[in-house]
């Protein structure tokens, strides 16, 4: 049975690119091999982790090749099989490659593009309660309306991996204008 491994997550500041607003607030969360995927069904351990502390409203899938980020919303990243190089925050962002038991969480206005996978990349994404989904492209129309609703998203009351006492509730409460 897969099991949650306690790790630190890596985390990012992104600046505005002009395109893409990134969260001027809130770091972008790495938890690197927090989840054993070794088992028959590691996308069902990785939903019911982010279930059971109140990130719901998941799907399937994989990572969109062109750039996007969500301006009302934050959203988690659950890396269940394969691997992937993408780049968060948009063209001044980072590349960083993720793997099976990695997750990534993302603040609202976090640009994001999948620049390669395996033919076997299984994501699972998820939503905190509060907010709205939307999908957004790195436009300049999109980007104005973006810069006024970023930094209005609700803080998620739980990290999606860890629940109430998770590193992401104490790094987002902590966050800097």
């Amino acid at each position: 049975m897969p099991t949650l491994q306690r790790v630190e997550p890596l985390a990012f500041r992104f600046t505005d690119d002009g395109l893409v607003p990134n969260n001027p607030s809130l770091p972008f969360l790495v938890y690197r091999g927090a989840v054993d995927t070794a088992g028959r069904d590691p996308a069902a351990v990785i939903e019911r982790l982010f279930s059971a502390n109140g990130w719901g409203d998941m799907w399937r899938n994989g990572i969109y090749p062109f750039t996007h980020y969500h301006s009302r919303i934050h959203e988690a990243l659950g890396i269940a099989r394969g691997r992937a190089r993408v780049r968060f925050g948009g063209a001044t962002g980072e590349e960083l490659e993720v793997a099976a038991g990695d997750v990534a969480v993302l603040p609202a206005g976090t640009g994001h593009q999948r620049l390669s996978a395996s033919s076997d990349l299984l994501v699972i994404g998820a939503y905190p309660p509060a907010g709205t989904y939307d999908l957004c492209r790195a436009t300049a129309a999109a980007h104005a309306r973006a810069v006024a609703t970023v930094s209005h998203v609700p803080l998620p009351a739980t990290d999606p991996l860890y629940g109430a006492d998770g590193p992401l509730v104490a790094l987002w409460r902590e966050r800097t204008p």
